[in-house]
This record gives structure tokens, C-alpha cells and sequence, in this order.
């Protein structure tokens, strides 16, 4: 097999939750720059339509679809409107996802805790299993869920984004195992610091100096940079790769 080949998407059709910013962002557009068809979902419907253009603009069939992944009942008709359109899923991305910076357990509001776990781990758990699904009726598929450093590390400013983040691993190993057979590969990506408008506010603060001088790199991720990592998980060259986290942090995390 050609060394180029191992990588084409062409064929195959990508979701990508949180896709109209940020890290979802770049990698809904890594995912059409290897020829995949892509539908992003989010919930502006101005971005969504800003990021669709960039789509358009590679030359891949491309949608966008308003959701937000905490209405569960919207879920269903979301795949299925990404399914008559572009034709049956094999790459999801589970990319959406919030923070409350509440300071700790004894400060964070039950109903932030609440918005973070249903954002991130349960719409993970509830799109994955209407993916899995369809996926199973066909040659199998790829299931991509984004993580975080913060599932490795407590955080006493966000313990519900690292409790989430945290669950999304298990979740991607107990998936991987159910799932191998039927050609379905379950991975996670573990970002470190990115700029993005989310972590635009920690860039002015004191902790900017002390996560540059924990990342190796000596700097912050640029979104494009996690694009790559995305594109094997969703390709044929990690046909035999399931179950696994990949660390995507300048290094923060070896130390």
C-alpha cells in the first residue's frame, strides 16, 4: 500500500461536534483536506455557516447541522439528516464540549457540574452509540473522542471538566473493547494548551507563565497542529490501533 494511501479519506463521510471553532475547527478542515466528506454541528448557526464556506472551499461535500449535544432528543435526527445527505457515517469526531471555572467542588454549582458532564461525556457516550450503530451496518468506522491533559491531572479550578474529560478515556477503552469486532476503532486525543477562543481568557493571566514553563515546547498549541493526529485515528494507517490516548501537548504531560 502506497504510503500517501494509508492516509485518504476519500469516500468517507466525517461528523464532527464543536466543529465551527477552535480545535474542531481544524480538524473538520484536516479531515476535508484529506478528502473526506464533513459535517460539523454546533450551535451558532453564524460560525457554522463561516466553517461550511471553508469546507466548501477544499472542494469535499460538506453540511452543517445547528445542535447542541445537550438536547438529547435532537441527537438522532442530527445523524440521520447527516446520513440522507452525505451518506452513512464512518468518521465521528466528539469534539463539543464546555468548562465551568467554578474554583473547586466546594464553589461549583450543581447545575454547572451538570451542563459539563452531559456536554462532554454523555453526549460522547449517547452520539457514539447512534454512530456505533450505523457504523456496525457497514465496513465498520473510526470514532474519535477529544480529551484532555486534565484527564491525567486533577484540576481544583474545574473539577468537572476533569471528571469528564477524565470518563471520556474509559469510555473510549470500554467502546474499543465492545467494538473491535466489528471493525470499529475507538481512540481519544489528549490535547494540552491550544490557542482557541475558550482558553483566550487564560492566556491574560498569571497561569499562562506557569504553562509555558511546564510545556517543554516552550509555547501554546496552534489548532492546526492537532489535525494531523485526527487524520491518522480516522485512516486506514490505524486500521490496528483501538482503545488508546494520544497526548498532543508540547510535552506538558512527560513531565
Amino acid at each position: 500500500m502506497q504510503l500517501g494511501s494509508l492516509f485518504e479519506l476519500s469516500g468517507t463521510v466525517a461528523a464532527v461536534t464543536g466543529g465551527n471553532g477552535g480545535l474542531g475547527r481544524a480538524i473538520a478542515l484536516g479531515l476535508a483536506g484529506a478528502g473526506a466528506s464533513v459535517a460539523i454541528l454546533g450551535r451558532n448557526e453564524d460560525k457554522n455557516r463561516r466553517v461550511l464556506a471553508e469546507l466548501e472551499a477544499i472542494g469535499v461535500p460538506a453540511m452543517a447541522v445547528q445542535l447542541d449535544v445537550t438536547h438529547r432528543d435532537a441527537l438522532a435526527p442530527a445523524i440521520d439528516a447527516i446520513e440522507a445527505q452525505l451518506g452513512g457515517i464512518g468518521i465521528l469526531v466528539n469534539n463539543a464540549g464546555n468548562v465551568s471555572v467554578s474554583g473547586g467542588v466546594l464553589k461549583e454549582d450543581p447545575a454547572d457540574w451538570d451542563s459539563v458532564i452531559e456536554t462532554h461525556l454523555n453526549a460522547t457516550f449517547l452520539l457514539s452509540k447512534l454512530a456505533a450503530a450505523s457504523m456496525k451496518q457497514r465496513d465498520g468506522g473510526k470514532i474519535i473522542n477529544i480529551a484532555s491533559i486534565y484527564a491525567f491531572f486533577g484540576s481544583s479550578n474545574s473539577p468537572s471538566y476533569a471528571a469528564a474529560k477524565g470518563g471520556m478515556i474509559q469510555l473510549t477503552k470500554s467502546m474499543a473493547i465492545e467494538l473491535a469486532k466489528y471493525n470499529i476503532q475507538v481512540n481519544a486525543i489528549a490535547p494540552g494548551w491550544f490557542e482557541t477562543d475558550m482558553t483566550a481568557p487564560v492566556r491574560e493571566l498569571p497561569m499562562n507563565e506557569k504553562i509555558l514553563a511546564r510545556t517543554p515546547a516552550g509555547r501554546w498549541g496552534q489548532p492546526e497542529e492537532i489535525a494531523g493526529t485526527a487524520i491518522f485515528l480516522a485512516s486506514k494507517a490505524s486500521s490496528f490501533v483501538t482503545g488508546s490516548t494520544i497526548r498532543v501537548d508540547g510535552g506538558l504531560s512527560a513531565r
